[in-house]
C-alpha cells in the first residue's frame, strides 16, 4: 500500500493461486486495476458493487478475457479490502456460485473476528 492509498487490498492465498494461472501481462493489468482502487479511484468499470449483496468486484478485461476478482470490505480496519477468489468470466452475468463462494469466505472471514 502506497502513501497515499486511500484503501488497503489485502490479496487472499486464492486470489494469489488464480493469478499465477493467469498471464504475466494479464496480471501486471490486473495489478494495475487494484492499484487503481486502493488509490480511491471508484470507477464502475474497475471496480463495481454486486447488486444485492455486499459483495464488490475487481473487473479487468485484457485480451478477450474478462478476469474477476471478488472481495469485500472490512471497514473496522481502516478501509480494508479484502479478495476472496478469482476467475475467468465467461457470461454477461457474474455466476452465482460464485458470488455464493465470496459470501462463504466474507462470513468465515468476520465470524473468525
Amino acid at each position: 500500500m502506497g502513501e497515499r492509498d486511500k484503501f488497503k487490498v489485502l490479496i487472499s492465498e486464492e486470489v494469489d493461486k488464480f493469478l499465477q494461472t493467469v498471464s504475466p501481462k494479464a496480471k501486471a493489468k490486473i495489478f494495475y486495476n487494484i492499484n487503481l482502487v486502493a488509490a480511491g479511484r471508484m470507477d464502475k468499470e474497475i471496480f463495481k458493487k454486486l447488486e444485492g449483496t455486499d459483495i464488490w468486484e475487481f473487473r479487468t478485461m485484457f485480451a478477450g478475457l474478462a478476469y474477476r476478482l471478488l472481495a469485500f470490505f472490512d471497514s473496522r480496519e481502516h478501509a480494508l479490502i479484502i479478495t476472496t477468489h478469482g476467475f475467468i468470466k465467461k457470461t454477461q452475468k457474474t455466476p452465482q456460485k460464485e458470488i455464493d463462494r465470496a459470501k462463504a469466505i466474507r462470513t468465515e472471514y468476520f465470524s473468525q473476528k
